[in-house]
């Protein structure tokens, strides 16, 4: 070359200091939120066949994973049960000394500092599968909400901090509020599935809670969102700030990142992103034909997620994106 280039831009990535130097985006531990899934019993530790590396624990066992997982700095857990007890109108999610409540008691007895989310949907506890309570063929949205308002009052009650309605259903995160708050439960927080999308990444999760098939209603497209819209989002997430949402959440994460940038830019709310099953399952299995480095592509995706906005993710990866974090091995 004939002339000297006054801009080097690769300057500034010749070593790993200077990369450093210039990091925009980083992640931290306790930014990380860890689904636990549940099982009956005591001392099981039950393998999630589609979800590699995750578990369906008992209570007792939940304690002592989470006790682990506390001393790599994830302090949050997002906390999924289910039941054999299946009916129509899923009301076994309302007892009090069902899996869900009996497994907070003993995490906060055990573990006071541990902060829980629960999970509030029906899909886990009905003979059909579905989120809500499903009349002639479709969702009843009112009266999904009567339950899901009591339900977060169970759930309450047994200790959780934060409620984590992921149904979709209009207006439930205003009931909530209102039902917590006359019932003395003003401290507990909601995080709204706000933009959950009607995907198909959803499949190994549902093996994981082992909810029913589809019943009736062939899809969730009714409640769920179209993968094909970005401003719905938008009215999704005016509608949860004014009803009193403590967070949105937007959800899969990583092909929903332009989702996960326009709410972080546009409200004010703390936005956290789910790494749902389907993104979790596909890096191991393109991992097991070794096409990908399973822990390189763990460490850029969650990168990823973090720099389009997300203040918190939730991600099965949790427990091994600490360690690495905790060992100062990532992102270079």
């Amino acid at each position: 070359m004939s002339y000297s280039l006054p801009q080097r831009n690769r300057r500034n990535r010749s070593s790993s200091a200077n990369r450093g130097l210039q990091r925009e985006t980083r992640l931290h531990p306790d930014q990380l939120i860890y689904p636990m899934f549940l099982c009956e019993g005591s001392g099981e530790k039950q393998p999630i066949e589609t979800l590699p590396g995750q578990f369906r624990w008992s209570p007792d066992r939940m304690v002592e994973i989470c006790a682990e997982n506390q001393k790599k700095g994830i302090n949050t857990i997002n906390l999924f049960g289910s039941t054999n007890q299946k009916s129509p109108h899923g009301e076994s999610a309302l007892d009090p000394d069902g899996l869900v409540p009996t497994a907070v008691r003993l995490l906060k007895q055990e573990l006071p500092s541990l902060n829980i989310q629960s999970d509030l949907a029906l899909d886990p506890y009905t003979t059909h599968g579905h989120d809500g309570i499903l009349i002639n063929g479709q969702i009843d949205n009112d009266a999904t909400v009567d339950i899901l308002q009591r339900m977060a009052l169970v759930h309450a009650g047994a200790g959780v901090d934060w409620v984590a309605p992921s149904d979709m259903m209009d207006g439930r995160v205003g009931a909530i509020r209102h039902f917590l708050d006359l019932n003395g439960f003003t401290t507990v927080n909601i995080l709204s599935y706000t933009a959950k999308y009607a995907s198909c990444f959803y499949g190994p999760f549902r093996g994981a809670l082992e909810t029913a098939p589809l019943a009736e209603l062939k899809d969730k497209k009714t409640y769920q969102m179209d993968p094909a819209n970005r401003r719905e989002a938008f009215r999704e997430a005016r509608q949860d700030t004014a009803e009193g949402a403590d967070a949105i959440m937007v959800k899969p994460a990583s092909h929903y990142l332009d989702v996960i940038l326009a709410l972080k830019q546009n409200f004010d709310l703390p936005v956290a992103a789910y790494q749902v099953s389907g993104e979790y399952a596909m890096m191991h299995a393109a991992a097991q034909k070794g096409w990908i480095n399973l822990t390189a592509a763990m460490e850029e995706s969650l990168l990823c997620i973090r720099r389009a906005g997300a203040d918190m993710i939730l991600t099965y990866f949790a427990p091994e994106m600490a360690d690495r974090l905790n060992q100062g091995i990532s992102h270079d």
